[in-house]
Formats: C-alpha cells, structure tokens, sequence
C-alpha cells in the first residue's frame, strides 16, 4: 500500500492518506444438515480493545418481503450490539445478499468509505454468522493498517470457514 500527502491551501497537509484495498475473503462451508440456510454474515472492524469502528458488510435475505429479512439479524449478537440495533437496513453500500457455499472475496477501496477515515493502527477485522437452524460462530483477525502490505487469517470450526485479510497497494 502507498502512502500519498495531502495538499491544503495552506501548504502540506501532515495527515497520510492511504492508497490501496483492503481485501477479504469468507468461506462458507458446506454442510451436510436436513435443513439448510445461508448464514446471515457482518463483518466489521474494530480496535484492539474490541471499540467497533466501521461497518464493512451485512449479508442477509434481503429479498424478503416487507424488509422481513432484517428480523433475524438481532442473532448476530455481537454485531448487532456494537452497531446493528442502530442501523435502519438496508444501508447503501454496507448490507447485500447473503453469500454462497465456497470462499468469498470482498474488497474495499481505502480511498472510499468505511476505509476513507481510518487512521493508521492495529485493527481486527470481526465475521460473524449466524444460521438459521444453525449455529453461530465469530472469528477475529488481527491486522496492521499502516501502508504496508498485510496478509492474516484465522479457521471457523463451523459456520465459517477460512477469513483471510489482505492488505494491499
């Protein structure tokens, strides 16, 4: 990732702006149960200490009629108490349909928002699923946003899979 200055009508700015994409990757796995459902999936970032900071997705049934879909996104528990019982879905950007069996990968421009104002520092990116005659399951992976090119994951044990973080230029 390249680090660029900012120029004011003062002069130099002292503030980096970062240049580059955050990118990740979920993996649903299949499993072989009598009813399945497509997890609803959040994924955010949050500091080290767990403060939430920004958004980045919220997978969910967003075809159902009447926003009847957003019902059940309270079962991500952790999301829905850092952030989702404040938001009114869906949000531009931010909620889509829920993701498919198999890996995933989502990418996120540092130029644009939720990344647009991230100050540079240690982070965690945080998934959570939760399945509809299911399980829940959250993984957390530590990450430096700091211009450098970062690579980090972590497995799920059941309703996710590999969560990979890449950090790039």
């Amino acid at each position: 990732m390249r680090t660029l200055l900012s120029l004011s009508m003062t002069g130099l700015a002292v503030t980096p702006v970062m240049a580059g994409e955050l990118a990740v990757t979920v993996e649903i796995p299949k499993l072989e149960v009598a009813e399945y459902h497509r997890p609803y999936v959040a994924a955010w970032i949050e500091t080290p200490d767990q403060q939430f900071v920004a958004n980045l997705t919220v997978r969910y049934d967003v075809k159902m009629r009447d926003n009847e879909g957003t019902k059940w996104l309270k079962d991500m528990r952790q999301w829905w108490r850092r952030s989702g019982r404040d938001l009114t879905m869906p949000v531009d950007g931010v909620s889509a349909p829920t993701l498919p069996v198999g890996e995933n990968r989502l990418t996120w421009d540092s130029a644009k928002a939720p990344l647009n104002g991230l100050k540079p520092g240690s982070y965690a990116l945080v998934v959570e699923a939760a399945r509809e005659v299911g399980g829940r399951e959250l993984i957390r992976v530590p990450f430096d946003w700091n211009g450098k090119p970062v690579k980090a994951e972590a497995k799920g044990e059941s309703e996710l899979g590999r969560i990979a973080v890449e950090v790039k230029g």
